[in-house]
């Protein structure tokens, strides 16, 4: 638990735009060159991307809705474009002591159970850059080339959350201020193929990848230069009920990267030696890179729900 900030709230305006004179975070957007507006009005539909918040949760104290449509994540020597749309979407607790400063914030599972979506991304080089057939046994080798003669080589990469939305740490104002952790992901990474199997992953349930995602600088090992993210630009709408961040970013290089296991019809060993060796896996802290490009908005759970 971090200490309590020294901050409060009104009623009738969002926790990210109240804190110490009622502007100070207004006033820290600007200075770290954030191109903010502000609209009073909204309409009906700026309020339809929450339309999964768990608003019959009474803990529910914001609506979130991001969607990352671009970037990267690196793992060992394989770089992954998302090309594909991912969604992370549900709601926030703010926790308060006794004097009303907030002192941490709780994510709350989407209300469809499709917290963050399972959105396949192409991986370059399909089957060919994802195994090392030289080190297969011959059975195994002859099933690897009958899968490339027949053209069955498109492999996909797909994030998963690897724990309860509950695990998921999150941190409105450190996204919109540009410092320390603003959102860590428990993941694991599926890799799909026919001839991976249906269980090839990086990272578990029992040892997830962990995203620490920052829209500041990343502090990575010191053999490592750090990344900066980058907050975006901000619309405040519906009188600071709701908040737009377009071209945010999202980064984060300090995660390490497991072996692939499970890969395989049968998790085979063999298999999985191959997929490592092919992707420099396992790959230390340093050496994996998450950026998540795209756009967050964030809501008063009170508005969105006058809003239905």
């Amino acid at each position: 638990m971090r200490p309590p900030r020294d901050r409060t709230r009104r009623p009738a305006i969002p926790r990210w735009v109240v804190l110490t004179a009622g502007a100070t975070l207004i006033v820290s957007l600007i200075a770290l060159g954030v191109a903010l507006s502000v609209d009073h009005h909204a309409k009906k539909d700026d309020y339809a991307p929450f339309a999964d918040c768990p608003l019959s949760n009474p803990e529910t104290t914001l609506c979130l809705f991001s969607r990352s449509e671009g970037g990267e994540f690196v793992a060992g020597s394989k770089t992954v474009p998302i090309s594909k749309t991912i969604t992370l979407q549900g709601g926030v607790h703010v926790v308060e002591n006794n004097e009303r400063e907030i002192v941490k914030d709780e994510f709350i599972a989407a209300k469809n159970g499709e917290t963050l979506s399972r959105t396949p991304q192409p991986v370059p080089g399909g089957l060919v850059g994802v195994v090392d057939p030289e080190l297969l046994p011959r059975a195994l080798r002859n099933a690897y080339d009958e899968f490339l003669a027949k053209g069955n080589t498109a492999v996909t990469a797909t994030i998963e959350l690897a724990a309860p939305a509950s695990s998921i740490g999150i941190d409105v104002q450190n996204l919109v201020e540009a410092q320390g952790m603003g959102l860590v992901l428990p993941v694991k990474i599926k890799l799909s193929n026919p001839f991976l199997g249906a269980d090839c992953h990086l990272g578990s349930a029992s040892h997830p990848i962990s995203f620490e995602l920052t829209t500041g600088r990343t502090d990575p090992p010191k053999t490592t230069k750090p990344i900066k993210g980058k907050v975006g630009k901000a619309k405040l709408k519906d009188d600071y009920n709701l908040i737009v961040i377009k071209g945010s970013s999202l980064v984060n290089n300090t995660f390490a990267a497991p072996a692939a296991n499970g890969c395989g019809a049968r998790s085979s060993p063999a298999i999985n030696r191959a997929v490592n060796d092919k992707l420099g896996l396992p790959a230390k802290s340093g050496h994996n890179t998450a950026i998540l490009n795209g756009t967050l908005q964030d809501a008063n759970a009170p508005a969105v729900k006058a809003s239905r």
